[in-house]
């Protein structure tokens, strides 16, 4: 944690945080720094984020009190049909044989967003923003623990792919924690967008090998994979959106994230309404219940509003969000399902977010658990004018596709892996199916935190769907539970997101609190570590205070301009 004034910045990453820190100094915007940070977490975070990939960011501006969201997440190519991850039989195709495969890979948006960004938004061009980056990505960076060990995992899958393993499997070997790493592929891949442009990318000499990598994937002998759809009309095609974001209030503070096809922003709303309703039916606030009580409202909120999140969002016509994040609907939700003492059965049905809110009706039908994303990174900015930028960004799974290309030095996404590969339950509607053009649902949640229209905050984090419950539990712990910021993110974490276990890291299945959730009925698994927090606030003095993960992920980075 650091405190101070000027702008901060916090990341997973040490060296993407000085980056960022630096751009600031030099009287950059929190636009400039974020784009700055993400190219740097794009050298050393190159199993979850960078210009193979996409992502979502949340802007709020101090001088005009507007809050913009920008959707770069990847899309579908045109050819990509409904049962596409299907085979003959109709069964969907193993998503061990998908997922390191040109099948995987969809049309990247991170590029496109930082040329957005630093044309519309920002004070520097991009070619000076990537400039840091570039040279880290030449000179090297020293590994830790975390890169080697990310590596490993994914050994035998990057030895599947020759320009992989020349790249992050330098000599045949994995690099342990304190070699340098050196990527002058990348270095070449940004130098040769500072000097021409997205362009390269997207209706160039880049574009053209990144659709010959995904289309006819090079291979180690013997193997075969499936090949790609994307082409350089898609490509070509490929858009930054900018959506009107999600909206709701909690505890007098107005929350602000991304909106379809991100599902973040309306899970983290629906969830936090629901821990408000809890209150009004027990008649105790959150705030002063026992620990392992709120453990349990907050898993019985994230795994309704994950319920509706699995029947309702998806990159498709008429999803209800007004109604998703509206009050009515988790009272609703609440009186029909919630019980102090005893979890609900897994899986949650999901309910009726039709306006009609009188009754406890809760329940419209049931539907399965899909199966998790995961992977991504999160940095948190804020610049000495007040301005607050979240952005969460991704190559979808720890190592994407797997797939890198030649000469570039950079990993293709496997984010079409995050459609569902069939309904998810017969005869109950799947907006997250695949289709041309579209975008897979997303569980990304970069979010902003104002006070009276003014910003006084941002946070995100990576996790896949962890991403979600992540996020909504550093904000209950901050808002609710009286927890410094960084004792927010460090806490032990649960996440229930309506699959058939509650999942939670060893302190809490290990301890008092994992008993008193499994005598309410929670069965539990658990995980290592959930998710991989920043965020930042701004304080009234004028000051900032950035705050990083202590632990996970081999402990984050956290920094302000002019510490004091």
């Amino acid at each position: 944690m650091a405190t101070g004034t000027g702008g901060a910045v916090s990341s997973v990453d040490p060296y993407a945080t000085q980056i960022g820190l630096d751009v600031l100094a030099d009287g950059g915007t929190a636009v400039d720094a974020a784009v700055a940070t993400a190219a740097a977490l794009g050298v050393t975070e190159p199993y979850s984020a960078g210009i193979g990939g996409g992502g979502f960011l949340v802007h709020y501006d101090a001088e005009t009190g507007d809050v913009t969201a920008y959707d770069s997440r990847e899309t579908a190519p045109t050819t990509f049909t409904e049962d596409v991850l299907r085979g003959d039989d109709g069964a969907p195709l193993p998503f061990r044989d998908v997922v390191s495969s040109g099948l995987s890979v969809g049309v990247p948006g991170t590029a496109a967003l930082w040329e957005r960004l630093a044309e519309t938004e920002g004070t520097r061009p991009l070619a000076e923003l990537l400039a840091p980056a570039r040279d880290l990505a030449r000179r090297g960076f020293v590994v830790d623990e975390t890169f080697s060990e990310q590596t490993a995992a994914n050994a035998e899958r990057f030895s599947l792919f020759p320009a992989t393993a020349q790249v992050f499997l330098p000599g045949g070997a994995v690099p342990e924690p304190g070699d340098v790493f050196r990527n002058p592929g990348l270095a070449r891949a940004y130098d040769e967008i500072s000097r021409r442009g997205t362009h390269t990318l997207y209706d160039g000499r880049m574009g053209r090998a990144v659709v010959r990598a995904a289309r006819y994937p090079r291979t180690a002998p013997g193997v075969e994979v499936f090949p790609g759809q994307i082409t350089a009309a898609d490509l070509a095609a490929y858009e930054v959106l900018e959506p009107e974001p999600v909206r709701s209030d909690y505890r007098g503070l107005e929350v602000v994230g991304m909106p379809v096809p991100s599902s973040g922003g309306t899970t983290v709303a629906e969830a936090l309404n629901l821990l408000e309703a809890y209150d009004d039916l027990t008649g105790e606030q959150l705030a002063v219940v026992p620990e392992d009580a709120y453990l349990h409202r907050f898993a019985e909120a994230t795994a309704t509003a994950f319920a509706d999140r699995n029947r309702y969002v998806g990159d498709v016509p008429g999803v209800p969000v007004e109604e998703l994040v509206s009050q009515g609907f988790a009272d609703e939700r609440a009186c029909g399902l919630f019980d102090p003492d005893v979890a609900a059965a897994r899986p949650i049905p999901f309910g009726s977010p039709d306006g009609d809110y009188a009754t406890c009706d809760a329940a419209a039908g049931v539907q399965e658990a899909p199966r998790d994303d995961h992977g991504t990174t999160h940095l948190t900015v804020a610049d000495a004018s007040g301005d607050v930028v979240a952005y969460t960004l991704t190559i979808e799974q720890t190592g994407g596709s797997g797939i890198t290309v030649p000469g570039y030095g950079f990993l293709l996404n496997n984010e079409l892996t995050d459609f569902s590969f069939a309904p998810t339950t017969p005869g109950v509607p799947d907006p997250n199916l695949p289709g041309p053009g579209k975008r897979p649902r997303s569980s990304m949640a970069p979010t902003v935190v104002l006070q009276d229209g003014v910003a006084v905050g941002g946070l995100g984090s990576p996790g896949g769907s962890t991403i979600i419950t992540t996020v909504a539990q550093v904000l209950t712990g901050y808002v609710d539970r009286g927890l410094p910021l960084v004792d927010a993110i460090a806490a032990p974490r649960v996440s229930s997101r309506n699959g058939a276990t509650t999942t939670v890291e060893p302190v809490v299945a290990d301890g008092p609190l994992g008993e008193a959730l499994r005598a309410r009925g929670h069965a539990l698994s658990t995980s290592s570590e959930i998710g991989a927090a920043t965020a930042v606030r701004v304080l009234p003095d004028g000051r900032f205070e950035a705050a990083a993960e202590t632990v996970r992920r081999g402990g984050g980075d956290a920094g302000v301009v002019n510490p004091g």
